[in-house]
C-alpha cells in the first residue's frame, strides 16, 4: 500500500513545509514593518506579504484534497509531478506577490490550470473506479481493443 502512496505523502510534506515557510515570512515582515497581531495592515510591502500567505492558505485544503484523489484514482506519478508543478507556482507567486501585486498575476493563473487539470485526473479516476466497480465496466479495456 505504501509503495501506492509515497509520492503523494512527500508532496504534501513539501507542501506543509512550502506553508510553513509562508507563515514565518509573515512573522518576519510583523517585526521589520512593526505590524504587532492581531493587526492585519500596515505598509503596503507588509500587507502584500501577509496577503500571499492568507491566499496561499486558503488554497492549500483544496491543492491537498485533489492531489490525494487524483493519485489515488488516476496516477500517483502524475499528480506528484503536478503537485510539485503547482507548489512551484505557488512559491512564485508568493515571491511575485511579496515584489508587485501585478507580479502575482502569471504564477497564479498557472497555479490555477494545474488545479484544473488534477480536477480532471480526480473526476476520471473516480469515473473510471465507479464504472469499474458497479458496473464492471473496464474503460481502459475498452479503449485498448
Amino acid at each position: 500500500m505504501l509503495d501506492q502512496i509515497h509520492l503523494l505523502a512527500a508532496v504534501t510534506v513539501l507542501g506543509v513545509l512550502e506553508q510553513a515557510y509562508f507563515f514565518l515570512q509573515v512573522i518576519y515582515a510583523r517585526r521589520i514593518f512593526g505590524v504587532s497581531p492581531p493587526k492585519v495592515s500596515g505598509p503596503p510591502e507588509f500587507e502584500r506579504i501577509f496577503r500571499a500567505q492568507v491566499n496561499s492558505s486558503e488554497y492549500f485544503p483544496i491543492f491537498v484534497a485533489l492531489l490525494w484523489q487524483a493519485g489515488l484514482f488516476f496516477h500517483q506519478g502524475l499528480a506528484a509531478a503536478l503537485g510539485l508543478l503547482y507548489l512551484y507556482s505557488r512559491y512564485c507567486y508568493f515571491m511575485g506577490y511579496r515584489a508587485s501585486s501585478s507580479e502575482r498575476l502569471a504564477p497564479i493563473y498557472f497555479g490555477t490550470g494545474v488545479l484544473w487539470l488534477l480536477i480532471a485526473a480526480s473526476a476520471l479516476g473516480l469515473l473510471h473506479f465507479f464504472l469499474s466497480y458497479y458496473t464492471g465496466l473496464n474503460i481502459l479495456q475498452l479503449l485498448a481493443a
